[in-house]
């Protein structure tokens, strides 16, 4: 153990006072905490991580509000720093956002770009150490237990060198978490975005107490709702709860709450960790009751699912359909198939199949599929005729090496076109407006 309280971030001096500028080159970017050099687990978070690589490659958005998402009637997927300053978030319906931030450019998310510059950003991590777990493509969680000969210091310093690297190969900045587990480190790195750098050590159960209960992992709307009603609004009530009373009310959710409401998370940092879903969803700016009219918003979805599926060389069985109806009802079908999958081809007939059951004169305002029950490898055995699949997974296949070469345009199907699913496309209030029949 390196026995450090304060970090440059520009020089990456250390030292074991806690000077507010560095010593060595007057940076104010000092991390100062008593636990610098004893802490190991890591949390390393993008920043508006999609925005920020459609500003970085069109540089003239830069002093401009950026949301990348969907149509009027789709939601925020990343608002870039200048827009949340508007009030745009990510997950907040379009209209809203645009309503915040009537001047910002709404640029359609470009999945292949970001997923090739996060692959490069894992690289970098995984050779510090192979103890990396992606949450997301933006997002890891990191182990650094132990590596200090090989990365030649101890894991804060490793951090900031990393951080600095990142930026300067890819032009992102991210944001990093330190603490003693993984839910502390997540937590930390929130603290200080963007580019930033936050330590949380002893002091988490103090730190923790006057948050609302939301901030824990696994507590949603719902869960945060029946808390309340039992008296615990804030993470102190859980902490200073009785255990069995947590546990008589919610189970072995209440225990878990109860530790980590202490700041305790016994969950392993785990490399091989695997996703558990593929999908795609998209909101219509207009909603829609004809099978064909559908079928025709799925069929791009299934492309989307399917080469996602083949990028990660993995296969999937179990198919999903979500739709939500005009009054918000969610509705999902699933269907498991006999063999995997990881064709754009299956999942559209086995999604168009659950579909029909489901058009019944109702008007439907979103449509989604999704693929799970993955195994590893290419895809062995085949739905319907072995020739017919083999073909498909063969186009495909093709297909996606022409679109990573010459862009998504390069190749586009009919059913794509009549769904109006045209990459690249940016939208200001005034276009969404003037798009939407139902706006006034």
């Amino acid at each position: 153990m390196v026995m450090i309280t304060a970090l440059c971030r520009d020089c990456l001096w250390t030292g074991e006072s806690q000077p507010a500028r560095c010593p060595a080159c007057g940076s104010p970017r000092v991390v100062r905490h008593a636990e610098l050099g004893a802490l190991a687990i890591a949390h390393l978070d993008c920043d508006a991580f999609y925005a920020s690589v459609e500003k970085r490659d069109r540089p003239e958005l830069r002093d401009r509000p950026v949301i990348v998402g969907g149509g009027r009637r789709g939601v925020v997927t990343t608002a870039c720093y200048i827009a949340r300053t508007y009030g745009a978030r990510s997950a907040m319906p379009m209209f809203k956002a645009l309503q915040l931030c009537p001047d910002a450019v709404v640029i359609k998310p470009d999945f292949t770009k970001y997923s090739f510059e996060s692959k490069r950003i894992m690289a970098l991590l995984r050779g510090l150490t192979p103890l990396v777990q992606p949450l997301s493509l933006d997002e890891a969680w990191l182990d650094l237990s132990g590596t200090e000969r090989l990365n030649g210091g101890p894991p804060a310093w490793v951090l900031a060198r990393a951080q600095a690297e990142i930026e300067r190969q890819t032009g992102l900045t991210i944001s990093v978490g330190l603490a003693a587990n993984k839910f502390l480190a997540k937590i930390a790195s929130d603290l200080d975005k963007p580019r930033g750098f936050a330590v949380i050590g002893a002091e988490a159960q103090a730190f923790l107490a006057d948050k609302p209960v939301g901030i824990l992992p696994g507590v949603g709307p719902v869960f945060v709702k029946s808390l309340n009603a039992a008296g615990f609004t804030s993470v102190g009530d859980l902490a200073r709860a009785d255990p069995r009373r947590l546990a008589d009310s919610f189970g072995s959710g209440g225990l878990r709450l109860h530790r980590l409401a202490h700041g305790q998370d016994v969950r392993e940092v785990d490399p091989d960790s695997e996703r558990k879903s593929i999908s795609a969803e998209t909101t219509f700016n207009v909603d829609l009751d004809r099978l064909s009219d559908l079928e025709d918003q799925l069929w791009p979805l299934c492309e989307k699912v399917g080469e996602r599926t083949r990028r990660g060389e993995t296969t999937g069985r179990v198919v999903t359909l979500k739709l939500r109806t005009a009054d918000f009802r969610i509705l999902t079908r699933r269907r498991t198939l006999p063999t995997p999958t990881q064709t754009a081809r299956v999942l559209f007939a086995t999604a168009r199949d659950l579909l029909r059951a489901e058009v019944d004169g109702r008007r439907f305002r979103l449509i989604g599929v999704g693929l799970s029950d993955f195994a590893d490898g290419a895809a062995e055995a085949v739905l319907f005729d072995p020739q017919d699949e083999g073909r498909a997974l063969t186009t495909e296949t093709a297909v996606d090496q022409l679109r990573a070469r010459f862009g998504k345009a390069a190749v586009v199907t009919g059913r794509a076109l009549r769904s109006g699913e045209t990459p690249g496309r940016e939208v200001t209030l005034r276009d969404a407006l003037e798009s939407d029949p139902d706006s006034s």
